[in-house]
């Protein structure tokens, strides 16, 4: 049982109830109709902003790190971030300025331009369901749960009204500026576990006298297949919607380029921080019978009054930073890519029910002309349905894990590599194929993962749904770049 006094209270609430009042007073204007804006906070974000919301944003599954550290060591940095340092680096030096001069609002933007209306309409689905915010409100009720003691359906809605209240006025603006104060926060209360941890048992002397010997290895003992999965998990990196996101609204290309080299740094000292927590957990508390509740458990036995409540502020503020940038996300995707789209399609249809259909759109003047405050409107709508479908899911799913590995087994095999192609003309192919891919990889994936659940052999259980999905589209992607360059000559 972990026990809170009075000051852990205090510094709890008032962390949460500073995080809504910084989102608030972001944006002083009365009004905030226009798109860019609302959706991208004027494309003016400059690089000191970019870098915080850029960081703070990459951590939400922070009791997942925990355990992760807790029970395989190294290799947790080595799985969970170095291939994201790669990876990272890699959309720096050759995605991020080319994003930036695109334009867009979103992925499906760019898809819709290159690869037509089917294929960005499925990538919408896809991204709506990967940046679903249930995973990290599920996490942030866990915490509230356990600091409160209250009942996890009113820790989700208490998760849901602190990370979006301020989202629906202030926008993406809100949204960055709630990010920039929770980097901080973040950042202070690992350095004050990790320094706290170091003074009390020592240093790495401790941990190599009381660490099993496979926790420092890099491969922690683990095989070359399971550390290439996760190398494969971390492509998601080049068609992630939060990146793209943040490269539209930057105030240049070069400033999209600097920040993620920048966030780089930053991810690698905060990985230092999470990763030395979580083997000091293991060292000092070595039989725990839940590894996910790791860092809390350490907190209740090194950290004393004051010092636990600032170390809670921090994990709040690690999810809660991933979890309004997905909500905001998720409520892009539905506006932008969904009603949006749809009403495109809509207006340019002879549909003989347009008159019945005209009255409701009158009502809440939605029109071409009026777009742009179309968007908006949507975009506000967007957080309730976002924020219902995911209360929903982590209050029956619950469990992180479990949504993480159904979310992106089935979602990231069919887009990669379209995303990667649409801003590489000569990996390009033609939107038939591109259609097929992205559904076969999607379909590869599900029917994978029904196998495995049947345990029909060894074999299936070894083989990752998302090996199988990224398979399937590497080969419909390298037939239709010969299929297009045959025709071509």
């Amino acid at each position: 049982m972990i026990s809170f006094s009075s000051l852990d209270i205090f510094i709890i609430i008032a962390f949460l109830i500073g995080i809504i009042l910084i989102g608030f007073l972001s944006n002083k204007k009365k009004s905030n109709s226009n798109e860019e804006d609302y959706l991208l906070s004027g494309r003016k974000v400059g690089l000191v902003l970019f870098v915080l919301t850029n960081v703070a944003t990459w951590y939400g599954g922070i009791l997942g790190v925990g355990e992760f550290s807790y029970k395989y060591g190294l290799v947790s940095w080595f799985t969970q971030g170095v291939p994201y340092y790669i990876f990272a680096l890699i959309f720096a030096l050759t995605f991020a300025e080319k994003i930036r001069e695109a334009k867009l609002f979103t992925i499906p933007d760019k898809l819709e331009n290159i690869y037509g209306k089917k294929v960005s309409l499925i990538s919408a689905l896809l991204i709506f369901i990967l940046v679903s915010p249930a995973p990290y409100l599920l996490m942030l009720a866990q915490i509230l749960k356990i600091i409160f003691d209250i009942d996890i359906f009113f820790a989700l809605i208490i998760s849901a009204v602190s990370s979006s209240i301020y989202l629906i006025k202030g926008g993406y603006k809100a949204n960055i500026w709630a990010d920039a104060f929770s980097f901080f926060i973040m950042f202070l209360g690992f350095i004050v576990i990790v320094v706290i941890a170091n003074n009390s048992f020592g240093g790495i002397s401790f941990l190599i006298n009381n660490l099993p010997e496979k926790h420092l290895q890099i491969t922690g003992g683990t095989s070359l297949t399971f550390i290439f999965v996760w190398f494969l998990i971390a492509l998601w990196t080049f068609a992630d919607p939060g990146f793209h996101q943040r490269c539209y609204s930057a105030k240049s290309g070069n400033v999209a380029k600097k920040g993620i080299i920048i966030s780089i740094i930053f991810w690698m000292l905060f990985d230092f921080l999470t990763n030395t927590t979580g083997l000091y957990a293991k060292a000092i508390l070595p039989n725990l019978e839940s590894p996910i509740l790791s860092f809390p458990y350490l907190a209740q036995e090194i950290l004393s009054s004051g010092y636990k409540g600032i170390f809670f502020a921090a994990m709040i503020a690690t999810v809660l930073s991933t979890l309004n940038s997905f909500i905001f996300l998720s409520a892009t995707t539905f506006s932008v890519d969904f009603v949006t789209r749809i009403l495109k399609n809509y207006n340019s249809s002879k549909s003989s029910n347009k008159k019945f259909i005209n009255r409701f759109f009158l009502k809440y003047n939605f029109s071409e002309n009026n777009n742009s405050g179309n968007i908006v409107l949507f975009t506000k709508w967007g957080i309730f349905f976002s924020l219902f479908i995911s209360v929903v899911f982590a209050y029956f799913f619950q469990s992180v894990v479990q949504l993480w590995y159904l979310i992106g087994s089935i979602c990231i095999p069919g887009m990669i590599l379209i995303v990667i192609s649409a801003y590489y003309s000569n990996i390009r192919i033609n939107n038939s194929y591109a259609f097929t891919e992205i559904v076969f990889g999607l379909s590869a994936s599900l029917i994978w993962i029904f196998l495995r659940s049947k345990n029909y052999s060894i074999f299936l259980n070894d083989i990752e749904p998302m090996i199988i999905g990224l398979f399937f589209a590497l080969i419909i992607h390298i037939t239709g770049i010969i299929q297009k360059k045959s025709q071509t000559n």
